[in-house]
């Protein structure tokens, strides 16, 4: 079967290459296109389009680069109709893909979802088009299942892709001592900062968390470098603050990590997966008006990071808008340093987010999923 894949940003194109192994493991004669990025392209495929090229975020970063995604997303529909696959499947990124799914439906592509738009925190009336152009849905939260039920809508819950790449990383992980030896670090314990995957989300967040650290020299601060950021721009934060970058090695990083300072998104739900407390948060363009707009307009949950959703409770402080200031993040920071039995009371919280998560298995299960709806309904 001919699979053509679009995937937007970095946990997307993590989640897009788990899949394709397993789809290819199971279909001999399958065939990938797709969006995406460097992890899709080393198991397989043909890459298109990078995701560097579509990573625009926010009102105003959309805005300002209007003329950029149009001609992204006419160029996939092109290519879409050219390849003509057997199904489109797409990884979250909502914007871009519900448009694309309309397109898709409209020229008789069958259209699949695989991790789904957090619809139930922010715009919640993108589920009409979610029931209007999506065939299959393949949720990764339980609580996913509930608000599509809440919505007529039926999905397929597939567990948590996470739990597959930390599983897949702990098959080869490389000892404490020689991740110190090999990247340069000294005794002291790591704490990682983790500042997120676009420029300008590094940009607006990044000094802030530069700045809570200084003083605090009884401890290593090492930042964990995305490959496609230039280093540049986080040399140019972080002046002369003696800290660290290690690009691509998030994960050891975690292994070893005895806090974390975290940019909410996937990777406070991964922080919490590996253990390590951590101090989260956020912050958007657009000052005190866009933070009155998001608390009392957009936003539909509680919390906003992952774990205190699943947990159902703040078991992590998030600094969202103007509540991100140098001094809140200094003083949860010492918190989570030094008071263990602060430290303790998250990691009880962390057990019980782990076993909600349930078991690996997530990509095989969606690919066997998958193949399985595409043989007993091939063609819409």
């Amino acid at each position: 079967m001919k699979y053509y894949l679009i995937a937007g940003e970095a946990s997307g194109d993590l989640h897009g290459s788990n899949l394709i192994k397993e789809l290819a493991a199971t279909d001999s004669a399958a065939h990938f296109q797709y969006f995406g990025g460097d992890l899709m392209q080393a198991v397989g495929g043909n890459l298109v389009k990078h995701y560097r090229e579509m990573a625009f975020m926010g009102f105003v970063d959309v805005l300002l680069n209007i003329k950029t995604i149009k001609r992204n997303m006419e160029f996939c529909k092109k290519d879409l109709l050219q390849f003509q696959p057997d199904v489109l499947i797409l990884i979250d990124y909502p914007g871009f893909n519900l448009r694309i799914a309309k397109f898709a439906k409209q020229n008789n592509i069958k259209v699949f979802y695989y991790i789904s738009p957090k619809l139930w925190a922010w715009k919640e009336h993108r589920v009409n088009k979610v029931k209007a152009f999506v065939d299959e849905m393949f949720t990764i939260f339980p609580f996913e299942t509930e608000f599509y039920k809440k919505h007529n809508f039926e999905v397929n819950y597939v567990g948590n892709p996470l739990m597959d790449a930390i599983a897949e990383y702990k098959k080869t992980t490389i000892t404490k001592f020689d991740f110190f030896e090999k990247n340069n670090l000294d005794s002291r314990q790591v704490v990682i900062i983790l500042a997120g995957s676009r420029v300008k989300e590094i940009k607006r967040i990044l000094p802030t968390m530069v700045k809570a650290t200084e003083g605090l020299n009884d401890f290593q601060f090492v930042i964990a470098g995305v490959k496609n950021i230039d280093k540049t721009i986080y040399r140019e934060i972080i002046g002369n603050k003696n800290i660290k970058i290690i690009f691509e090695q998030t994960y050891d990083l975690l292994s070893f990590a005895h806090t974390a300072i975290v940019t909410s998104g996937t990777a406070a739900l991964e922080t919490a997966l590996f253990n390590v407390p951590q101090v989260a948060m956020y912050k958007m363009e657009g000052g005190l008006l866009v933070d009155v707009i998001f608390r009392n307009f957009v936003l539909k949950t509680k919390w906003v990071t992952l774990p205190n959703i699943i947990l159902q409770k703040g078991a992590i402080l998030e600094l969202i808008q103007k509540d991100l200031t140098v001094k809140k993040v200094r003083n949860e920071l010492e918190k989570l340093l030094l008071d263990n039995n602060y430290r303790e009371k998250m990691g009880a919280d962390y057990n019980r987010l782990n076993k909600l998560m349930g078991e690996p298995g997530c990509s095989k299960r969606a690919a066997e999923k998958m193949i399985d709806l595409l043989a007993r309904n091939p063609k819409l």
